[in-house]
């Protein structure tokens, strides 16, 4: 299992250390959602994320922490000890137009890697909204989950995922 999501409780730690992941990703886990529509509040209980990620440190996972695109959270991130994060793209995928939720992405991006975090984008990424997120070249990782699985419903999984594969290639190629 390379990236572990959950919340950060001590039931969901317990189990993530008892799996042993490449990574944990601390993602603000609700019962009645259906899908993440935010990013964690590092404000609101910092000693419990920065307890979180020192308890998977301690057990030799690597941890990044799923954040609203904010210059303030990375650096927020970035002190609590995780060494990753995941930027939350729902902004830019419900409004792919707007050139700010983009700049906000690309900013906390830059930030993210200037402060040393591996940093990683994702929630409702789709082949047609994906290009310009893959052309920003901080950005290592796409994490894209429901699109796929959806489109593969239509034309199986190998396409599903290579017809996503060829639009981020390109995007990076011509960046």
């Amino acid at each position: 299992m390379r990236n572990h999501e959950t919340a950060c409780t001590d039931e969901m730690l317990g189990i993530a250390t008892s799996l042993c992941p490449h990574q944990v990703t601390f993602v603000p886990e609700r019962r009645e959602e259906i899908t993440t529509e935010g990013g964690l509040d590092l404000e609101r209980e910092p000693s419990r994320i920065r307890d979180g990620v020192g308890q998977m440190n301690a057990a030799g996972i690597r941890t990044s922490l799923f954040i609203d695109p904010d210059e303030r959270a990375v650096e927020t991130s970035r002190a609590l000890g995780a060494v990753a994060v995941e930027l939350h793209t729902g902004s830019y995928a419900h409004h792919p137009n707007d050139a700010k939720a983009l700049k906000a992405l690309k900013s906390a991006a830059r930030l993210g890697v200037e402060l040393g975090l591996a940093v990683h984008a994702g929630h409702g990424l789709t082949v047609g909204n994906v290009e310009p997120i893959a052309r920003v070249p901080e950005i290592e990782e796409l994490n894209i989950g429901h699109s796929v699985v959806s489109r593969a419903l239509f034309v199986g999984l190998r396409e599903a995922v290579e017809e996503l594969r060829r639009v981020m290639d390109s995007a990076r190629a011509s960046s």
